[in-house]
């Protein structure tokens, strides 16, 4: 094995393997928490949703590195490839549509009582299924177009153009096509990163006001302790930074690889980190503050 494939191996296990097991327990705690409890809290849902679209981006992209260091020619075949890299899409994007929702509900949970924007919070369980059925549609049908054009790089003359995805290639598509998909997935983004821009933007006001309080009542025993929703508030917004960062490097790096046409082992290597940070890193941030405060005010 070449030093650019065990560095790229090390890079992979030291994300994915701490990853897994976090987005695990965040999942089974919750599941279980849920379960047990009479009424099940809607920001439960949207938590275990995340985690499971987390472990989904982590599984296919450790598939598709597997076959593609260890040079498995045999390990994936068409439909191989089509299930991989259709699930790495539609995880990634309904990976972006949960965590818009929980910037949402959660800016909405600290906003004074009497705004219109708490009739935007979804009350019960019912409610949070519904937007989680719409993101599973809506990306479906976003990422279905790679169903067609994905095969796998051993049933494919070398001579065929086509965009190297991992094991698989990507056959070239219609313009029309190509387009129209992308800028489906480029509305996507843009509105529910949009969303979050704009639920950060509130959080972080509240919180700046939350902290003036408590300057402002500093000599109180009270104010040394925030309450749960500044908590979790202070998680969403960590969780909103660390997402933000994560899929604009990502992007950048994608934009500029395309477009100089390098694929080098260093790019490849800060690729899979990017792809895998957001996936292996939240879970973390989520079970130990938002998780815990979340109970917390729930009992009370």
């Amino acid at each position: 094995m070449k030093w650019n494939n065990i560095i790229h191996t090390i890079i992979f296990l030291s994300l994915a393997v701490p990853g897994i097991v976090g987005n695990i327990l965040m999942f089974v705690r919750l599941v279980y928490t849920s379960t047990l409890g009479t009424e099940k809290k809607p920001v439960g849902i949207i938590l275990i949703h995340l985690a499971f679209s987390n472990i989904i981006i982590i599984c296919t992209t450790g598939i598709r590195d597997i076959a593609t260091v260890f040079y498995f020619r045999n390990f994936l075949g068409d439909i191989g490839c089509k299930a991989v890299v259709y699930l790495a899409r539609m995880a990634r994007g309904l990976s972006i549509c949960t965590t818009c929702l929980l910037s949402v509900v959660q800016a909405v949970t600290i906003s004074p009582r009497t705004t219109l924007w708490t009739k935007l919070k979804p009350q019960t369980s019912w409610q949070v299924f519904q937007f989680l059925l719409l993101f599973w549609v809506v990306n479906v049908l976003i990422s279905s177009n790679l169903l067609c054009y994905v095969k796998s790089g051993n049933s494919l003359n070398r001579s065929v153009p086509g965009m190297f995805i991992g094991h698989c290639y990507m056959l070239p598509s219609r313009h029309v096509i190509k387009w129209l998909f992308l800028s489906l997935m480029a509305l996507r983004d843009v509105i529910f990163q949009s969303l979050m821009g704009w639920n950060s933007g509130s959080m972080a006001l509240r919180l700046y006001e939350h902290h003036k309080r408590v300057l402002y009542l500093h000599s109180s025993r009270c104010a040394h302790n925030s309450p749960p929703e500044i908590r979790a508030t202070w998680s969403v917004l960590i969780l909103m930074t660390c997402f933000l960062f994560f899929y604009w490097s990502d992007f950048i790096l994608s934009f500029y690889t395309g477009f100089t046409v390098t694929h080098d082992s260093i790019s490849l290597n800060v690729k899979t980190f990017l792809e895998l940070g957001y996936a292996g890193f939240s879970p973390y941030v989520l079970i130990s503050r938002y998780i815990h405060a979340c109970n917390v005010l729930h009992t009370h």
